[in-house]
């Protein structure tokens, strides 16, 4: 086999990983926007599936303006976490950017997307854990500390690694 062909068949080998881009949306209260999707029981936070060539940033952009009809500026990176496999799911990562406070226009302006969402709330940040799945929950409590200090955190599973592990 050429040298060619062997790298093309160690690309073909490399796993892929699924990749979502996420919103920490807050209003002048300090409370965290969640959306409720159609098509799933729990809630979850604004955002969606990274497509193929598309950057986490134009992902969370397009899914913002789809999902809610409104283009808050996407902000600096809260944090990323690395989500193990849970099947039918491959491992993932989860982008989320702190976009900012949301002034009464654009909370007035919201629309939802009705074939993907049906709710919205503002959820105190205490209520998070009760609202959303554990992960996710962990995720966002860390994106809220992260966003507070201007550290973006690194997570996997939605806890914070521990030092030398």
């Amino acid at each position: 086999m050429s040298d060619s062909a062997s790298y093309l068949a160690f690309v073909a080998s490399v796993p892929r990983l699924r990749a979502a881009a996420g919103a920490l949306l807050r209003d002048r209260e300090g409370r965290v926007l969640v959306v409720h999707p159609v098509y799933k029981d729990e809630w979850d936070i604004p955002g969606g599936m990274i497509e193929a060539g598309e950057s986490p940033t134009d992902a969370l952009l397009r899914e913002l303006q789809e999902e809610l009809g409104i283009a808050p500026p996407v902000g600096r990176l809260a944090c990323v976490d690395w989500v193990p496999p849970a099947p039918p799911w491959d491992a993932g990562l989860m982008f989320v950017f702190d976009s900012g406070v949301l002034t009464e226009s654009q909370i007035a302006a919201i629309r939802l997307q009705p074939q993907e969402l049906d709710e919205y709330v503002f959820a105190a940040p205490a209520d998070l854990d009760s609202l959303l799945p554990p992960g996710q929950a962990r995720r966002m409590n860390a994106a809220i500390s992260a966003a507070d200090t201007g550290q973006a955190a690194y997570l996997e599973d939605g806890r914070h690694r521990p030092s030398g592990a």
